[in-house]
């Protein structure tokens, strides 16, 4: 037979067993839910939200129910990929990301926010794109999303539109060109090229830059200017080059670098085009 005091600490053991095991479920919850609110914009979570196990719910745009659970991706897909949503309209399951319609009541949907604007336009998460794929679903999504085919819808659905080509057009801006694109892809990695700092920059290289902005300054011919943009245009070939390397490899501070002098030469580039103009 067990004493009384012996029962009295059985119990208080599995009592204090229980309530370690619900905090450890509580922290873990905690982080689950922590971690994905992190990885979202906030805007969301200013809804009603609440909480089912490791799964945090809120209320999105337009009603929409969404689901976020503790999945970690990379901050290149600004975890997108672990957001559920469901349409604003019928209150169906959205099974694309991003939505841009939904499929059983083909009503517009509202921009999800945090989707990089590699998965808008459907291009893998690299420095050298397809640009004709790029152009060609640029054109498919303003073809579909364009104001002008709301004109006769509701409110809801010609703001929603307005918002979706405003989106598709500044991701595709950004990401055709290699300057605007490579800013992109550093800040997705939580880098970014501060704007009027000289104080990384190599003296050398700043008095080539000298150099040929005096050149062109002085050019008397466009035949003259037309030699300056064509040594930039090579140099910004060859920069493209060494980013996509630095990229592939991971090496972020190198492709900063490169970076911010693919900003100087690209400069230059603009330069030469109103230096030609002046010729006209």
């Amino acid at each position: 037979m067990l004493s009384l005091n012996s029962l009295r600490i059985a119990c208080s053991s599995r009592a204090l067993l229980q309530s370690n095991r619900m905090m450890t479920n509580r922290q873990s919850v905690f982080k689950a839910v922590t971690y994905s609110a992190h990885c979202l914009s906030t805007s969301f979570l200013k809804k009603d939200t609440w909480l089912s196990n490791t799964n945090l719910r809120a209320l999105g745009k337009g009603g929409a129910i969404i689901n976020y659970t503790n999945q970690v991706n990379s901050p290149r897909n600004y975890c997108a990929t672990q957001v559920k949503l469901n349409c604003w309209n019928c209150k169906q399951s959205l099974d694309k990301t991003p939505a841009f319609f939904c499929l059983s009541c083909k009503v517009v949907q509202p921009p999800e926010e945090g989707t990089s604007y590699f998965k808008i336009m459907d291009c893998d998460y690299t420095f050298t794109l397809d640009l004709q794929k790029l152009q060609k679903r640029y054109l498919q999504l303003q073809r579909s999303l364009h104001p002008d085919n709301f004109s006769q819808k509701s409110v809801k659905e010609q703001e929603y539109s307005e918002h979706q080509s405003a989106l598709v057009n500044k991701a595709y801006t950004t990401l055709l060109k290699p300057l605007s694109r490579g800013l992109y892809m550093l800040e997705l990695e939580g880098m970014r090229i501060e704007e009027g700092t000289d104080s990384g920059a190599d003296s050398q290289f700043l008095m080539e830059l000298m150099e040929i902005n005096e050149a062109l300054d002085g050019a008397q011919t466009p035949e003259e200017a037309n030699k300056i943009g064509q040594n930039t245009k090579e140099k910004l070939a060859d920069l493209t080059v060494q980013i996509d390397a630095a990229l592939r490899k991971g090496e972020l501070q190198t492709a900063k670098a490169l970076l911010a002098q693919m900003k100087y030469f690209a400069n230059i580039d603009e330069k030469v085009k109103e230096k030609l103009s002046e010729f006209m």
